[in-house]
């Protein structure tokens, strides 16, 4: 399984998209600093959205379009389901 995953250094913060095939693996790595230097300088750890994919060039295709969307379709995205701005990530199993 794959998944296309936003970032959220708090409402309506910086925001970070990213994919990965191991989440929880991921998310661990950008909160002890590792993996993504723009995650570290900008504290994006918040977990606000991931949509889950079976091929990698799903969600690789699906990364690049979110990346290309101005900043209210991606808010837009992340306040449909999680209008909160919730952290997400304690719903990992």
């Amino acid at each position: 399984m794959y998944h296309v995953y936003i970032l959220a250094s708090r409402r309506h913060g910086t925001l970070y998209i990213g994919v990965t095939n191991s989440l929880q693996k991921r998310l661990e790595e950008h909160r002890n600093g590792r993996g993504s230097v723009f995650v570290k300088t900008y504290g994006v750890h918040r977990l606000v959205y991931v949509e889950s994919y079976e091929r990698a060039g799903e969600a690789i295709a699906r990364e690049e379009q979110l990346k290309r969307w101005k900043r209210d379709g991606k808010i837009e995205l992340i306040e449909r389901d999680n209008l909160e701005w919730r952290d997400l990530s304690d719903l990992l199993v």
